[in-house]
């Protein structure tokens, strides 16, 4: 049961009954007044009951985790979720067989995934969280990956005197690779071309 109407003499009163009926607290829930109803004359003539209908609201984090999982099964991948959150940022690692299928090349599958999980955790809008989806640790052996490349490609940059333009990346890959040159005072990066081809470029 996701959802009741209870009638009570007043609205908290009426909630109340709600709460009981779904055995839940007042923060796990969502209430709409249909009728704030009437106390009557000393109470009693012409007296209306409060009516209210209340429902249970969905747990974006739990909605989330439900919609990986769900994913993950379609592609006939058995794997283990873990779920952590921090502030307002959500990172699930998973870990199992066959976890190269769920990265993809150059973790284009697991950037897909990432995105759509991100678009689920958000949709109600209550709350804004940003989504890290991570598998085997993959995530910190491409960072070490892109990190070793920036610096190889703005010693090309120097040595030839050119720009040198990366492959297409999604956003927070594009920069590591920014925070990794921006200390370089002989080099600048900056970002060009429209998503999914926008690539970082390193100019001397």
């Amino acid at each position: 049961m996701r959802e009741v109407t209870a009638t009570g003499q007043t609205v908290d009163e009426a909630v109340q009954s709600a709460l009981e009926q779904l055995n839940t607290s007042r923060d796990q829930v969502q209430v709409d007044i249909i009728d704030e109803g009437k106390k009557g004359i000393l109470g009693i003539f012409g007296a209306k009951r409060a009516i209210v209908k209340v429902r249970l609201a969905n747990n974006p984090i739990q909605e989330a985790e439900k919609f990986v999982k769900n994913v993950v099964n379609k592609m006939n991948v058995e794997a283990e979720v873990t779920t952590t959150v921090e502030n307002n940022h959500i990172t699930f690692d998973l870990t199992g067989e066959k976890i190269a299928l769920l990265i993809g090349k150059r973790g284009q599958t697991l950037n897909a995934l990432q995105y759509l999980t991100h678009l689920v955790v958000n949709k109600e809008g209550n709350q804004y969280y940003t989504v890290t989806l991570d598998a085997e640790g993959y995530r910190g052996r491409r960072k070490e990956t892109l990190e070793g490349l920036a610096l190889r490609m703005a010693d090309k940059a120097k040595r030839i005197n050119k720009k040198v333009a990366l492959e297409p990346m999604p956003a927070y890959e594009r920069k590591i690779i920014h925070s990794v040159l921006q200390d370089k005072k002989d080099i600048s990066t900056y970002s060009d071309g429209v998503e999914p081809h926008r690539h970082v470029v390193i100019k001397p």
